[in-house]
């Protein structure tokens, strides 16, 4: 059983078990709990129930093992060809870790 819940502006598949790394969550502390439930789609053993726009009655609910964890480091480099112009600059996006406990629906 699965399901494709909508985070932060973002689809991910969730299934029990598995590991998520969403945009940081403000109010996401170790070891709290939380719940989605903007379920666009409910996969039971091949009877798909799709949202319109949600699935009425259906949430993720998870656990976070780290509330700020960093992602890999991005370069941002410009240059403007013959004039002497560059500038590097890097980004580390912050993510919040989340094991699937269950989908209910």
């Amino acid at each position: 059983m699965y399901a494709i819940v909508e985070i932060q502006g973002q689809q991910f598949k969730a299934e029990a078990g598995k590991k998520l790394f969403v945009h940081h969550l403000q109010e996401a502390e170790a070891g709290a709990t939380v719940e989605f439930e903007k379920v666009l789609l409910v996969d039971k053993d091949g009877n798909i129930t799709v949202g319109l726009p949600t699935v009425e009655g259906a949430k993720v609910v998870c656990e976070v093992v780290s509330p700020m964890v960093k992602g890999d480091k991005v370069l941002v480099f410009h240059k403007k060809r013959r004039k002497g112009y560059r500038k590097l600059n890097g980004h580390r996006q912050q993510f919040t870790e989340l094991t699937i406990k269950e989908v209910v629906a």
